[in-house]
């Protein structure tokens, strides 16, 4: 072989040896987790998003990033996904922020704000306001790292058994509700109790609760909530978007390399557009299918959402005194929703503005 040919052949090899080399420094980690979620991956717009982040992120890892969805119950209880990433049990969780509200009760604020910020908006804080570097300091100090991974539209008032069109009917109804809007029916003299999605139609059927709220109306269609609550109440003061998060054990979180942690993040912004889009999709068609099925839908009276915001009032001012976290994340909130006001009310048409001019 001549000397020259020999060298070429010889540097290749060289070269194609240190390629081999940076390869394999620079391949992508493999990560194997098995995530809890809260709801079933059939709830349609609210446990379905997780599985979807998932399957995208194995798309662009080529299969090394595997995050397992498992169904609530089947590896831990449905409402107990924060504790379990806290504690190590579990590497990683999904679930609504709010049922920690017992433990942490800045968290609910993120759940779901009564009469606060709606599902783009809360995107908009979270990300450009403050809000992500405020839930990292609340939830860091239990060692988990949350990251937003599905936020959704506005949940339905509630269902009822019977026609409530006064605060006055509240008094003494058994009513299945969550976070910080739980505590807020108390003040009208209801008897509010936690229970998950699946053990809501038997209760509401045999009487154990006199109505409850839960979701969005796909999803409380596919509850079968319609079959033993005849009146539907909107809209949903008590919760204007529905954010769900991807709950990391920190220690897990912080021994993944930056580029197993961005793609994380990239995939579950991707997942808040994909949430957001496919809950709006569908509820419109939805609530025609209420209507058409008999039932009987009512929006509360000026009069009683005047009411429910000045009971938010009081419990937003008793809370914000007693933990000071939670003042903190209320104010910012507020803070930013005072800000975006003027371009809501006159950059966007009204919401019934095809109703004003006659249409």
């Amino acid at each position: 072989m001549p000397k020259k040919t020999s060298l070429l052949l010889g540097t290749a090899a060289a070269i194609g040896a240190l390629s081999l080399i940076a390869t394999a420094a620079h391949a992508q980690e493999r990560v194997r987790w098995q995530v809890p979620m809260s709801f079933a991956s059939t709830l349609t717009a609210l446990g379905d998003t997780m599985p979807w982040v998932a399957d995208q992120l194995r798309a662009v890892s080529g299969g090394n990033i595997d995050l397992r969805v498992a169904e609530p119950g089947a590896v831990i209880p449905a409402l107990s996904i924060f504790e379990n990433v806290s504690e190590g049990n579990v590497d990683a969780g999904y679930s609504w922020m709010g049922y920690e509200w017992g433990t942490v009760p800045a968290s609910a604020l993120f759940g779901a704000t009564p009469f606060g910020l709606e599902s783009v908006e809360f995107v908009a804080w979270m990300t450009h306001h403050g809000g992500q570097e405020l839930l990292e300091e609340l939830f860091h100090a239990y060692n988990v790292h949350p990251i937003l991974c599905g936020t959704i539209s506005p949940e339905t008032a509630g269902w009822f058994r019977n026609e409530v069109p006064t605060v006055e009917d509240l008094q003494g109804l058994r009513f299945r509700a969550a976070g910080v809007g739980g505590e807020i029916f108390q003040e009208f003299g209801m008897s509010v109790t936690l229970l998950p999605g699946g053990e809501l139609y038997q209760a509401l059927e045999t009487g154990t609760l006199d109505a409850t709220e839960f979701s969005l109306p796909t999803v409380d269609e596919q509850l079968g909530f319609y079959q033993v609550a005849p009146y539907l109440y909107l809209p949903g003061w008590h919760q204007p978007s529905t954010n769900q998060f991807l709950y990391i054990n920190l220690d897990v979180w912080n021994g993944l390399e930056e580029q197993t942690q961005a793609m994380l993040n990239m995939a579950c912004m991707a997942g808040n557009a994909y949430a957001i889009g496919r809950a709006e999709a569908l509820q419109g068609a939805a609530m025609a299918r209420f209507d058409e099925r008999g039932t009987n839908i009512r929006t509360y009276s000026d009069e009683q959402i005047a009411a429910f915001r000045e009971a938010s009032d009081v419990v937003m001012a008793r809370w914000s005194e007693q933990d000071e976290m939670f003042g903190r994340v209320y104010s910012s909130m507020m803070e930013f929703q005072a800000e975006l006001r003027p371009w809501k009310e006159m950059g966007y048409l009204p919401r019934d503005w095809q109703t004003r001019i006659g249409e």
